[in-house]
């Protein structure tokens, strides 16, 4: 399995590394134009959430992202320095009265683009996967 870690600094300017680390992923474990872009909207929405809401967009705290690649599948894991959050407490995107807000669609699209989601250590820690066929 191969393994590759990079932390960045709680700035959402930071996103644009975060994208060059997936580009380069891209060339290197062959990743097709479909799940490539799945793969770029969930990680970065993760990042963007970990950097917002988990580390208050303190730039003294960190984000991590390790990609674990394997014969058949990507694996994103993604945690911050944060308190985490309760998933069941989170609004549902898509009923009548929050169907106008501006946000809050983060997780509902994280899950309907991964194969599979895993929210651990109270939500500080994300696990994103992708199967690469």
């Amino acid at each position: 399995m191969n393994s590759i870690k990079i932390s960045i600094p709680s700035l959402i300017e930071n996103i644009k590394i975060i994208e060059s680390f997936i580009d380069n992923a891209r060339e290197k474990f062959e990743i097709n134009d479909d799940i490539y872009g799945n793969i770029m909207i969930s990680v970065t929405e993760c990042i963007s959430n970990a950097i917002i809401h988990g580390n208050q967009s303190n730039k003294n705290k960190l984000v991590h992202l390790e990609l674990k690649a394997e014969e058949d599948q990507l694996q994103f894991i993604i945690e911050d320095e944060g308190e985490g959050f309760d998933l069941e407490q989170l609004p549902d995107p898509t009923s009548p009265e929050n169907i106008a807000k501006p946000g809050g669609r983060g997780i509902f699209l994280i899950r309907h683009l991964t194969d599979e989601v895993k929210f651990e250590e109270n939500g500080k820690k994300t696990i994103l996967s992708f199967y690469m066929d």
